[in-house]
């Protein structure tokens, strides 16, 4: 199974699992909000924080602009609160410094083109196709193009489809997501065993797992039927305003889930059966008969 670089990091097999805490636009557009969510991810051990950036104008139907909604800044039309919660140069630039600062890496899943360009000029460590991108072709093109790695979240899609968007890709710095696109999502719906299909399906790309249950334990599981990574969105708290909070894990379950991460893959072992020297003592202790097979013959 191939691996692949992440800034000075790999994605693989054998490798240590990559923790994502997709901050995605949990951030409400506050710079702050975001600082304290990259700090609370590098404190837990997180290997990578993720935004969303996208383009209003381009993202949004023209028939759904004048569409008025409650926002925490008052009634306003979705246009104009797209435009609220999307970072510009100066945000991202203090994101990028801040970042390096914590040690701590960070990408973007951009929605258009336009997008892909303005994130082109801070050379993130790699891109993601957010599920709803998977057939827009142009998109994942101009992502290739890019020559960064991608990672390609796959909720929403047929595996028609999914085949169609690795053909476009290729499977060189290739990462390939298990997702379902509800949030929260029930726990029927998670389908962790797709993770094994995809792996089985798609030899030399590391398989992952992009959750968005309500919990941890799913996400634990994943790592045991073989998630080389994971990516779970995070909040300071679920009950704030957004779409993607109630999906979120808040700082304190990102802790545990971190360090049940790490435990899980020292357990894992390396699948060779092997007699431990702590269990000599017992072999002494406990074993009554050790007779040889020979003896049997």
């Amino acid at each position: 199974m191939s691996r692949v670089q992440i800034g000075n990091r790999f994605i693989g097999y054998g490798e240590p699992i990559y923790i994502i805490a997709e901050i995605g636009i949990n951030h409400n557009g506050s710079i702050d909000l975001a600082k304290k969510l990259i700090d609370g991810a590098a404190a837990a051990g997180c290997s990578a924080v993720k935004f969303q950036k996208r383009t209003p104008e381009i993202c949004v139907p023209k028939d759904q602009w004048d569409i008025e909604r409650d926002t925490p800044w008052g009634r306003l039309t979705y246009i104009e609160y797209r435009r609220k919660v999307e970072f510009g140069f100066e945000e991202y630039f203090e994101i990028d410094s801040y970042c390096k600062e914590k040690g701590i890496d960070w990408f973007a899943s951009p929605w258009d083109e336009e997008a892909v360009n303005f994130l082109e000029k801070f050379k993130p460590v790699m891109y993601k196709v957010a599920s709803a991108s998977l057939t827009d072709y142009k998109l994942i093109k101009r992502l290739r193009a890019t020559g960064r790695p991608i990672m390609l979240s796959t909720g929403m899609s047929t595996l028609q489809e999914i085949e169609d968007a690795v053909n476009i890709l290729g499977k060189d710095n290739l990462l390939l997501a298990q997702s379902t696109s509800t949030y929260p999502c029930a726990l029927e719906e998670l389908n962790l065993n797709v993770i094994k299909t995809y792996i089985e399906k798609f030899p030399g790309i590391p398989v992952g797992y992009s959750g968005h249950e309500t919990g941890l334990a799913p996400t634990l599981a994943s790592i045991a039927l073989g998630a080389a990574f994971i990516e779970r969105h995070i909040t300071l708290d679920r009950a704030m305003w957004g779409t993607d909070q109630a999906a979120s894990v808040e700082l304190t379950g990102l802790h545990r889930l971190v360090k049940d991460i790490r435990d899980i893959e020292k357990a894992l072992g390396d699948g060779v059966k092997k007699v431990y020297p702590s269990e000599y003592g017992n072999i002494q202790k406990l074993r009554r008969v050790r007779n040889s097979i020979d003896n049997l013959l």
